[in-house]
């Protein structure tokens, strides 16, 4: 039996000292290396456009191309009721061809103005013609979820009041949303990094609301990197809030880039996620931490690492 290596403080402060330059590269202590193309990942991440531009050109059929080629199961595209009927009908047709979802577009969210907190009539209609443009759009793209912001809150109006109006707000987006089959889904946002003065923030909050409304169509998207900035505890707030959470949105903190390049451990969390059976979409909300090629590629790899469980 081999006499076991002495532990000096020399060949101690050298393991340190390697860890540490893993922890600072930002990457897992292994070497990450892709798997090959066409091996579909566990869990249904969503890149967006832009996302492999270098890969794979400007048009956005290719860059579909690409993202299917990679192992993606799904796109989301934030501004896609922005863009011209014919290209929406194109990317919808493509992503039918290949079996791939589309996660939650942007219906509503104006951060600068107090919307669902008021009892305001025009608001109101305004909403009401919103929700209907959203369910057109959802019809010619086929998709499931549409993401929604209440705006700001008021400083003038107690916080109750709020709450209140936001509900009967909801259900009056529901009662467009609910036959057509148009799921809503409400994103909380951290107010201390990127979002000050917006009326949702929590989870907690937010689930609390989405029972109040009591509708098919009203959910959670929960964004984990607002989520972690706000107030963390991240898996047992998926659990609990699980019944009513929809989509996800992905990015690390700090620095909102790929996972690996921060302080969550996504590995753990899409392994809990993929345990828990969630079959919906994880938009990949979030930045490169490189440039470039070698930039995409890190993003891949990230992913690939973090779907190995």
């Amino acid at each position: 039996m081999k006499e076991a290596k002495k532990i000096t403080r020399r060949n101690f402060l050298a393991g340190s000292i390697a860890a540490s330059a893993a922890i600072t590269a930002g990457m897992p202590f292994k070497e990450v290396k892709a798997s090959p193309q066409n091996d579909k990942f566990k869990l249904k991440y969503a890149p967006g456009f832009g996302m492999f531009k270098e890969h794979a050109g400007k048009n956005l059929i290719d860059q579909i191309k690409f993202m299917d080629e990679q192992g993606f199961r799904a796109i989301f595209d934030n501004g896609i009721m922005r863009k011209p009927v014919s290209l929406q009908e194109k990317i919808a047709n493509e992503l039918a061809k290949r079996n791939m979802d589309l996660g939650p577009f942007v219906l509503y969210a104006d951060f600068k103005v107090k919307s669902f907190v008021t009892r305001d009539k025009e608001i109101q209609q305004m909403l009401i013609k919103k929700m209907k443009e959203g369910v057109e759009t959802a019809k010619r793209i086929n998709a499931k979820w549409a993401l929604v912001v209440p705006g700001r809150f008021d400083e003038g109006l107690e916080w109750d009041y709020q709450t209140t109006n936001v509900i009967e707000n909801l259900r009056l987006c529901c009662e467009i949303l609910e036959p057509a089959g148009l799921v809503m889904v409400l994103e909380p946002l951290n107010a201390w990094t990127n979002h000050p003065g917006l009326f949702l923030t929590k989870i907690p909050q937010t689930y609390m609301i989405c029972k109040a409304v009591n509708s098919p169509s009203c959910k959670i998207i929960n964004d984990i990197y607002h989520q972690q900035i706000t107030e963390g505890n991240l898996i047992p707030n998926i659990d609990i809030a699980y019944d009513e959470i929809a989509a996800f949105h992905l990015g690390d903190n700090p620095g909102r880039k790929e996972p690996t390049t921060g302080e969550i451990n996504y590995k753990n969390i899409f392994r809990h996620i993929h345990m828990k059976g969630y079959d919906g979409v994880l938009c990949m909300e979030h930045g490169k931490s490189k440039s470039g090629i070698q930039g995409e590629k890190a993003v891949i790899e990230a992913y690939r690492y973090c779907d190995d469980f």
